[in-house]
């Protein structure tokens, strides 16, 4: 008899926190959210999460508890407030404006890359997604990076305390347009930090996830191999 295989599903929906709750140094939403006021994010939120969080959570507790079976969200595990002042709207386009940036199809396999510089994609392509369109036909910014060109910003990051033994992170660094994400798959073990929104998901080895983004969202990971 073949051996049962337990099938992980987790729907990750990123969005910015209610500006007014954030720290004094968090610059609100750091000028991403482009529309009024009054207006709705693109994609409603959904009432409630089952993915549990903590805050002021301890290391032994994140072993015994996540670290090799279920995705958590860990509040207070990093202070980026440096970062986060340095990664809105209008720094990093004084900074990084001119540099070419890949953006990839928010496919399982990323097929189609395309080059172009950042100053363009954030003016002209950092817009509201169709709902309808398909993950192979949205383009965003997020995984492949060059370093060098971008170690001024990267340097400022804090990742998350917590590591596994015998692994090294490796950064993925990523800004997306309302409505757009990426489509169920899975890789190793490792943590999602949205910039603005002061959260920080865990998720475990080969686990089943996707992702949306409810508005404009900056975010960072942490892939740990």
């Amino acid at each position: 008899m073949a051996p049962r295989v337990r099938l992980h599903l987790l729907f990750v929906i990123w969005t910015l926190a209610d500006p007014a709750r954030l720290g004094p140094d968090s610059e609100g939403d750091g000028g991403w959210q482009q529309r009024g006021p009054r207006e709705p994010a693109a994609v409603a939120e959904e009432e409630r999460c089952t993915v549990e969080r903590w805050a002021n959570f301890s290391y032994a507790k994140f072993v015994q508890y996540y670290a090799f079976s279920r995705p958590v969200i860990l509040q207070g595990l990093t202070d980026n407030s440096r970062f986060r002042a340095l990664c809105s709207r209008e720094r990093l386009l004084a900074s990084f404006g001119n540099n070419v940036v890949r953006l990839s199809t928010a496919n399982t396999y990323s097929y189609q890359k395309v080059d172009l510089p950042f100053q363009e994609y954030v003016e002209q392509m950092l817009h509201p997604q169709d709902p309808t369109s398909l993950g192979n036909d949205t383009l965003y910014f997020f995984g492949d990076h060059n370093f060098t060109e971008w170690a001024s910003l990267f340097q400022h990051y804090s990742p998350p305390t917590f590591s596994l033994l015998g692994t090294t992170p490796a950064y993925s660094f990523g800004i997306a347009g309302a409505g757009s994400g990426v489509p169920f798959h899975w890789h190793g073990p490792g943590f999602s930090e949205v910039i603005y929104g002061r959260k920080v998901l865990y998720f475990p080895d080969r686990w089943w996830h996707a992702t949306l983004n409810l508005d404009t969202s900056v975010f960072i990971s942490t892939f740990l191999s």
